[in-house]
């Protein structure tokens, strides 16, 4: 055996739902208000993780002016055997406001896992994550949430199970099985797996933040009724102490954080078996600044060993229910950390297949390789939910550099290109070439964005005559500092002082009220603003993210 450290897939993969066909496993993830949707990656041996494609197309989603932190979440993926396809199942949250929580749900299936995938067939609007069982007798099942809206009922609802046509559509009777097997409630992301002759009903539950968990259930028939597991608590979760939050429909539970624990807000899980017959829980995970509840990198995916006991219950191999940081596989591989790094210089006509665009989709009327270097078009300010000119990618460490090279020629103040670090479009931080305030010389300066508040550095503006530079923005713990430099053999310049960003996290950024932030976490960027004409652009040289572990 072989141990690794999680997360496996660091940055910005939470909802995680992993999938074994043959010798290949695979890991879906919640991408939110992010294009192109649905991250897909894929490994040999449970240790090293690569993305390896996108489930949906810019035309198969419209997420222009989609609130923090609505958007496509928790996507499950399945394999039916019988018909040697791969199905996937998510949903489209549209509105939190009012806590409706209006979200559509959608299932399509490939013949690869590649694609291409089928148009997007919509399933249901009666709640959020959906996922699909295909039983052995060759019927089919859909489970979600059923959200309820009554004053008074359990909340956030019933986790409802329903028979499936997967060539026509057709839904069957929704039958309510459970409202939760703990008294954490908040129950969400049904899944069901079966073994030894019983349905097992996987859940999340304690809600999004630190009571977060996974727990289970079972029965003889798919419908249930379904006995809770004997414990009365989750089977993973980073708070294992009691927890009665029943009638809360989500909470951060800022109460149950566990000073213990290397890793927090353990919870969604899905389980795989290897070749071997070994079993693992693949679930999201978040890692807290130092002495801080904030989670800039938000969500992670991370894997925990597992065991069927002599009772027939999932539990976790060394019987306890705390996820941990260090866990065997059967792999004798070495966890490879470089394949987080990014280095871009745009060759072959291509950009790195990790660049992701908020609110829109990314095409060649404002992005575009040429003579290896990546012009992007302005549009919209980065305040914008419809269509900033963002080319950003998955913040993966707590200690990293982002370093660039833009040419810039502004020819009025509304236009800008540089580079920085991103949340969505009311929290960000922006190095950027732009006109002087008298409209004379470009100079280097910082915008910035803390919950919607613009703060304009003008102060500490610096003049680039060749309206070229070379950028590097070290983050370190939530705090950010910004060099530049003119020719690669000069010295690297500080420019400004040294940033607090740490509100670039899950929890610090500002949310649908009701809700404690985002569910998202921290890219880096480059971009280009244009709210004169749209005709001008920034010419990046490369794009460079190296962390340090």
């Amino acid at each position: 055996m072989n141990e690794i450290k999680n997360p496996i897939i660091p940055g910005m993969a939470p909802d995680p739902s992993i999938l074994r066909v043959g010798e290949d496993y695979y890991i879906a993830t919640s991408t939110f208000h992010w294009k192109p949707a649905i991250q897909i990656f894929h490994s040999k041996n449970l240790v090293n993780w690569r993305l390896l494609t996108y489930a949906l197309s810019d035309k198969d989603v419209d997420l222009q002016g989609t609130n923090t932190p609505a958007g496509i979440w928790a996507p499950h993926l399945s394999y039916d055997a019988n018909q040697k396809k791969f199905w996937l199942a998510y949903c489209h949250v549209q509105n939190m406001a009012g806590r409706e929580f209006n979200a559509e749900s959608y299932i399509m299936s490939a013949d690869q896992i590649t694609g291409p995938w089928s148009k997007p067939q919509y399933l249901t609007s009666i709640g959020f994550d959906p996922s699909l069982f295909h039983d052995s007798d060759g019927k089919h099942y859909a489970a979600v949430l059923e959200w309820e809206t009554r004053v008074g009922y359990q909340a956030p609802g019933h986790i409802v199970i329903a028979e499936v046509n997967l060539i026509t559509g057709k839904v069957g009777d929704w039958h309510r099985v459970t409202t939760g097997f703990t008294t954490r409630g908040c129950v969400e992301a049904p899944q069901i797996y079966k073994h030894d002759g019983y349905y097992y009903l996987l859940l999340a539950s304690g809600g999004t933040g630190y009571a977060h968990g996974v727990e289970v259930g079972r029965a003889k028939e798919i419908f249930g009724p379904y006995e809770p597991d004997p414990t009365g608590e989750p089977i993973v979760t980073s708070s294992p102490r009691h927890l009665f939050s029943l009638g809360n429909p989500d909470a951060g539970h800022f109460e149950m954080y566990n000073p213990q624990s290397k890793l927090q807000k353990s919870g969604h899980g899905s389980l795989v078996e290897t070749p071997d017959r070994q079993w693992y829980l693949a679930h999201l995970m978040s890692r807290p600044l130092p002495g801080k509840k904030l989670n800039p990198l938000g969500r992670e995916t991370s894997l925990q060993k597992m065991r069927w006991n002599e009772e027939g219950w999932l539990e976790m191999a060394d019987g306890s229910n705390l996820a941990k940081s260090i866990v065997e596989v059967p792999a004798e591989v070495k966890q490879d950390w470089q394949f987080f790094n990014i280095d871009d210089h745009f060759t072959n006509g291509h950009y790195d297949q990790r660049f992701m665009t908020p609110y829109h989709g990314q095409s060649n009327e404002w992005v575009q390789v040429t003579d290896e270097k990546l012009l992007i078009s302005g549009r919209n300010s980065f305040f914008s939910q419809v269509s900033p000119s963002i080319m950003g990618t998955r913040a993966t460490s707590l200690n990293y550099d982002l370093q660039t090279k833009v040419t810039f020629h502004p020819k009025h103040y509304s236009e800008t290109a540089g580079a920085g670090f991103y949340y969505d479009a009311n929290n960000w931080f922006y190095v950027r070439l732009c006109q002087s305030d008298n409209e004379k010389q470009t100079v280097l300066r910082i915008l910035q964005a803390k919950q919607g508040k613009r703060i304009d550095y003008y102060n500490d503006e610096v003049v680039i005559s060749n309206e070229k530079v070379e950028l590097k923005l070290h983050y370190e713990l939530g705090l950010a500092t910004v060099f530049y430099r003119l020719a690669e053999t000069e010295n690297w310049q500080q420019l400004a002082k040294q940033f607090d960003l740490s509100y670039l996290s899950d929890e610090g950024v500002n949310g649908e009220p009701g809700e404690i932030g985002g569910f998202t976490g921290l890219f880096n960027f480059i971009g280009a603003v244009d709210a004169y004409e749209h005709q001008s652009f920034g010419e990046f040289e490369y794009y460079q993210v190296t962390n340090h572990l």
